[in-house]
């Protein structure tokens, strides 16, 4: 029976209403969300084994004939029942039992010829070999018209949920693909020829049901040729989504700005350093990218403490000199405070005017950011509110735009007659992620740190190894150095065991009385978070305790020691954040990872903080550990899902999907020629190709 793809589930044959809300929990609403719920990992059962041959706890497929079926009540518990049945395939005899499976009696019968698939277990008493709850499939002697997708091939096993089993899952998928053996191919004849792949549906069937000649590991690795073909599609149609708001954003008309770089060149004689080679040449590269015409969509990536901030100052001078606004909007209003005293006092001697929006300024003058009278305006998402308007908005940037909606990126850039957009960030992304999230922009990389750092040494510590840490404290501020200590969580909770921040201040102040001891955290006000930060930066204080609030922005080139307490409990790209707080000058600088009892993942991320500083690198690792999608939020950036190609493995297939789809655009911007990949391309991003014509 043919399925169209938008079909509900619920309607196939052997789902209906029950079924169809345990498919949902899995993401599976339609029969194409069906087609593309890809199996987790596949089983080899196409070689049956003899029963002579067997060894105890070995996974096998044998084929017997039924010689005996009966329900057997063991115990006293007339409730607990085993349906046992004994095969023979000449070779020898075998048990095999369900327990608590009582509708069995009616599938097998004697006589019957059938597959099994399971564990070896050692007999009753330990006479002969026995299976216990094997799957199975009946191959002869029924009336049952089964098509043999349980065992005697290479079968697909899936993430499933309770109450739904790999079996009934398995049926339901083999009725989806069999009855879309015509599904309709988007994908131009010319690239499947030229890149030699297979149809879909021949893709999807084979993806679900291998033949007998697929290998394995390539199965199991999503390397097939049948996965490379439906990860070209899903790469190919997200690389067009792309191509067209890339395009639009081309026709667009900007400002063309054409500074004489006096307020440039007094900042840069200003500054008490000198910019790097990769920082000059980011500057050239965005200078060049604001005198055109068009507006500038650019992301500069940059590892902790390259001196992006820097970067983006220049820029927004460029805008200043012309008559034009430059507004910069951060996710926190710790970041957003940070970004805005950095930048205040380079904008007093230049004699250009600031202003700080965020939920916690009180006093905002609102008229003085809509007449004109103030050039740069620094705030969090309080900017994109109403009250805020601009007389002449020219350029806005984003610091860690993942950190922020689609929709607050748009509203942002409609403050502005299509501004020039400069996109921050300082969590590293290997270049697949960055081509696939940032496509549609133009990167530069500032890959060279100020020549006075010196790399972090780090080194995870357990429970056991607390004094170590207490001593490295001691050493460092006998130098007279400072040391931050970070803390999950700002107080003590019912809810959570964790190590607080108020209870360690209190431990630290007790263990090193004679040292000045401060807390920063984001329930203290603004002001006198500034006050503590001023402080600490003046070297009047020795030891911060603090949570995350300091993860960004903060430069105290005197404090050489971090100490992570509860590091497992961070990300990989958080845990780099905070160790980028040290090192900032030109002493040995140190990061203590104090580690409560670890998992797999947590591990992985704590010996690779070991092994390098290198951001790039922690990136690719850190894709590897979590998986692009929860990487960076796909949907809070407005991207469509990968439900099947892996960016980390699927490389050469992005390359080659994003040269032709933006081939395409170029030729033929309304895909006319196409309207099968027109329907394709807007079936996979929805409402998210308007939506992203103004993000």
């Amino acid at each position: 029976m043919r399925h169209d793809a938008a079909s509900p589930v619920q309607y196939l044959k052997g789902v209906g209403p029950r079924r169809a809300s345990l498919l949902e929990r899995i993401g599976i609403r339609t029969v194409r969300d069906a087609l593309y719920y890809l199996p987790s990992r596949y089983e080899d059962r196409s070689s049956p084994r003899r029963i002579n041959s067997l060894n105890r706890e070995e996974t096998v497929t044998i084929i017997g004939k039924i010689l005996k079926a009966e329900l057997v009540t063991p115990g006293r518990n007339p409730r607990f029942k085993i349906f046992e049945i004994v095969i023979t395939d000449t070779h020898g005899l075998m048990r095999i039992k369900w327990f608590n499976q009582a509708y069995l009696k009616n599938t097998f019968k004697p006589g019957m010829e059938a597959v099994f698939y399971g564990p070896v277990k050692t007999g009753f008493r330990g006479i002969g070999f026995e299976m216990q709850n094997p799957e199975y499939e009946i191959i002869s002697g029924s009336d049952d018209d089964s098509s043999h997708i349980h065992t005697g091939r290479i079968v697909p096993v899936y993430r499933c949920t309770e109450g739904l089993s790999q079996r009934q899952l398995r049926n339901i998928m083999h009725s989806v693909v069999t009855g879309c053996e015509s599904l309709p191919d988007s994908l131009p004849a010319d690239i499947i020829a030229k890149y030699k792949l297979p149809a879909l549906a021949e893709s999807l069937m084979n993806v679900h049901f291998p033949p007998s000649s697929a290998g394995l590991e390539e199965l199991n690795s999503g390397r097939s040729i049948y996965h490379k073909r439906l990860s070209f599609d899903e790469l190919f149609n997200l690389q067009l989504g792309l191509a067209l708001k890339k395009m639009k954003e081309e026709k667009e008309t900007g400002i063309s700005f054409r500074p004489d770089n006096q307020l440039i060149d007094r900042l840069i004689s200003a500054l008490p350093f000198k910019l790097t080679n990769a920082q000059q040449r980011v500057v050239g590269e965005i200078l060049d990218s604001m005198k055109s015409e068009k507006p500038m969509n650019r992301l500069i990536q940059g590892d902790v403490g390259s001196g992006k901030t820097v970067v983006a100052l220049i820029s927004m001078l460029a805008a200043v000199e012309c008559g034009y606004q430059a507004a910069l909007m951060a996710p926190t209003e710790i970041l957003a405070e940070q970004h805005y005293l950095n930048i205040c006092g380079y904008a007093e001697k230049l004699g250009i005017s600031i202003a700080l929006i965020t939920a916690g300024v009180k006093n905002r003058d609102y008229e003085a950011i809509s007449s004109g009278r103030t050039d740069i305006v620094v705030g969090t998402h309080a900017l994109i509110q109403k009250d805020v308007s601009f007389k002449n908005l020219g350029l806005i940037v984003i610091d860690e735009q993942h950190r922020f909606g689609v929709m607050q990126r748009a509203a942002f850039r409609q403050k502005g007659i299509n501004p020039d957009t400069l996109v921050m960030t300082a969590t590293p992304i290997p270049r697949t992620l960055a081509m696939t999230l940032y496509g549609d922009l133009d990167c530069s990389v500032i890959d060279e740190l100020p020549p006075n750092r010196t790399p972090v040494f780090t080194k995870v510590f357990d429970e056991k190894q607390k004094n170590s840490i207490y001593t490295m404290m001691d050493d460092e501020v006998k130098k007279g150095r400072q040391v931050y200590i970070i803390y999950p969580v700002i107080e003590e909770s019912e809810k959570t065991s964790l190590k607080d921040a108020v209870t360690g201040m209190e431990g630290i102040q007790a263990k090193f009385p004679a040292m000045n001891v401060a807390l920063l955290h984001g329930r203290i006000p603004p002001l006198q978070r500034e006050e503590i930060m001023r402080r600490f930066k003046a070297g009047e204080i020795n030891i911060l305790v603090s949570t995350t609030v300091i993860e960004v922005g903060v430069d105290v080139p005197n404090a050489t020691l971090m100490v992570i307490i509860h590091a497992e409990r961070f990300g990989l790209s958080q845990l780099h954040q905070l160790r980028g707080r040290v090192g900032r000058g030109a002493d040995r600088s140190y990061c203590a990872l104090l580690a409560y009892g670890m998992t797999d993942e947590s591990v992985k991320r704590l010996q690779a903080m070991q092994e390098t500083t290198d951001g790039f690198r922690l990136s690719e690792v850190d894709l590897e550990i979590r998986g692009p999608g929860e990487f960076f939020g796909t949907r809070q950036s407005g991207m469509p899902d990968l439900k099947v190609a892996n960016l980390l493995r699927d490389t050469k297939i992005l390359d080659a999907a994003r040269k032709e789809a933006f081939s395409i655009i170029e030729h033929d911007p309304d895909l006319l020629k196409y309207p099968a990949l027109r329907q394709s391309v807007e079936s996979m991003w929805g409402k998210k190709l308007e939506i992203l014509r103004t993000a």
